[in-house]
């Protein structure tokens, strides 16, 4: 039977029989005018839906390690049958405990600096127990626009940060492809990328 140009459907999908975890270990930052990211979306591609490459020239990746159980990220299709588009929407979700100066003059950073936003996720690998990592914006960058610093009423209360990145791409989010021995060593044209953890 023939098909059109619009049914390019290649997989379908059994029951995934291994048990995964959900959340978000750490989150990496890149600056997004200096980050350039390599996805693969052609078809009948053995690493379609994957970044492939990560080229941040001279500049470092900012390492944020995340309390358990205090951060998400969601990735909404948004289509529009009448003009016949389809675009996504990926925003993620990080609470930072304890208010410090540094910590407001970053939250005023990135009010004004389109990131890259790679998700290490607690979601592993079956036949290595790599952490996968996702790409938030690898292609037009994430804003954080919505965000809050609060001391809390009550002892137990959070006392620290709420704050939201968003964007918008003509594609999903991609899944950064697995690594050698530590995180981001097969990117960058293979040059380890340094990573700034505080």
């Amino acid at each position: 039977m023939a098909t059109s140009g619009c049914t390019l459907l290649t997989k379908g999908r059994p029951l995934d029989c291994n048990r995964i975890s959900g959340g978000i270990k750490n989150v990496y930052f890149a600056v997004y005018d200096t980050t350039k990211v390599t996805q693969d979306w052609a078809a009948g591609s053995a690493t379609r839906g994957q970044t492939t490459d990560v080229d941040m020239g001279t500049t470092d990746l900012y390492k944020y390690a995340l309390p358990r159980g205090t951060a998400s990220f969601t990735d909404t299709l948004v289509g529009s049958r009448e003009n016949g588009t389809v675009y996504y929407t990926p925003t993620i979700q990080v609470l930072l405990d304890r208010i410090t100066p540094l910590m407001q003059n970053e939250m005023r950073l990135f009010g004004a600096t389109t990131v890259v936003v790679f998700a290490e996720l607690n979601q592993t690998y079956p036949a290595n127990d790599h952490n996968v990592v996702v790409v938030l914006g690898g292609l037009n960058g994430m804003q954080l626009n919505a965000g809050t610093d609060a001391s809390g009423a009550a002892w137990g209360d959070r006392n620290g940060y709420d704050l939201t990145w968003d964007g918008i791409e003509q594609h999903p989010v991609s899944v950064l492809k697995d690594y050698g021995t530590t995180i981001f060593d097969n990117t960058d044209a293979g040059a380890q990328i340094p990573i700034v953890a505080s």
